[in-house]
């Protein structure tokens, strides 16, 4: 078998058929492109995954795409990574190219989201130039504007389980036993 192939006679059954079925359903559904902006906490992170299984959109957001193109070791990964570990910001450029290899996947065939990217205008003329070389446009961009108190609430209550990167909210999504993942029950 070919390097990066995979033997469909190892994958279950119903994985197989799930996702027949996820395709079938998304075949007719036509491509968008959406950008979602807003503050942190106003509910991007949340509606993406709805918006995403919905329209069959692939879900894009900056920085979880900057992480997993370090971890991967990746060339822009490893440029990335030089950059954090100078303490500078991921320039621009390379964040745009990040994003320009992901939307070539397979699972963004009919489109994405982009989840809290760009966040300045020299950011969005980047990703303008990006998108007119691939020749195509954003079709809607949902602004999430919310009110400072609710956003202060929704900040304040967040836990990440650092070794597993698991999000949890002390009011909205706590895990089982405060202060330890449910998962790993560290």
């Amino acid at each position: 078998m070919a390097s990066g192939s995979v033997n469909l006679e190892e994958i279950p059954y119903e994985s197989l058929m799930n996702e027949l079925l996820r395709r079938m359903k998304c075949a007719p559904k036509p491509e968008k492109r959406l950008i979602l902006i807003g503050p942190p906490g106003s509910g991007k992170g949340t509606q993406s995954p709805i918006i995403k299984d919905e329209h069959c959109l692939c879900h894009l957001a900056a920085g979880d795409m900057l992480r997993a193109a370090v971890s991967a070791k990746t060339p822009l990964g490893i440029k990335a990574k030089e950059a954090m570990d100078k303490g500078e910001l991921v320039s621009d450029d390379l964040v745009v190219g990040i994003i320009d290899e992901a939307m070539k996947k397979p699972s963004c065939k009919k489109g994405f989201i982009l989840d809290g990217f760009p966040r300045t205008v020299a950011q969005a003329q980047k990703l303008d130039e990006m998108l007119e070389r691939q020749g195509v446009k954003i079709d809607k961009v949902l602004d999430f504007a919310i009110d400072d108190a609710v956003l202060e609430e929704r900040i304040s209550g967040r836990w990440i389980h650092p070794a597993s990167g698991r999000s949890y909210h002390t009011k909205f999504a706590p895990p089982r036993v405060p202060g330890v993942d449910d998962v790993s029950q560290t």
